[in-house]
C-alpha cells in the first residue's frame, strides 16, 4: 500500500508540474487567438498547485511509519 501511495504521489506531482509549466499555453505571440485568458491560466495554475500539494501529502503519508 505504501508503494501505491508513493507512485500515486509522484504521478500527481509530475502532472502538477506539467500543468503549471504549460498553464499559459503561449506560442511566442504568433498565435494569440489560441492563448489562454488570465482566468484560465490561473485556474490551471491552481489545479497544478493542488496536484503538487496532494502528491506531496501522499508521499509523506506513505513514508510515515
Amino acid at each position: 500500500m505504501k508503494t501505491l501511495f508513493k507512485v500515486l504521489g509522484a504521478v500527481c506531482m509530475m502532472f502538477g508540474l506539467m500543468a503549471i509549466a504549460g498553464s499559459a499555453n503561449d506560442c511566442d505571440g504568433h498565435c494569440m487567438e489560441q492563448a489562454n485568458t488570465v482566468g484560465e491560466m490561473l485556474a490551471v495554475v491552481l489545479f497544478g498547485v493542488f496536484l503538487l500539494i496532494s502528491g506531496g501529502l501522499c508521499i509523506a503519508a506513505a513514508s510515515k511509519d
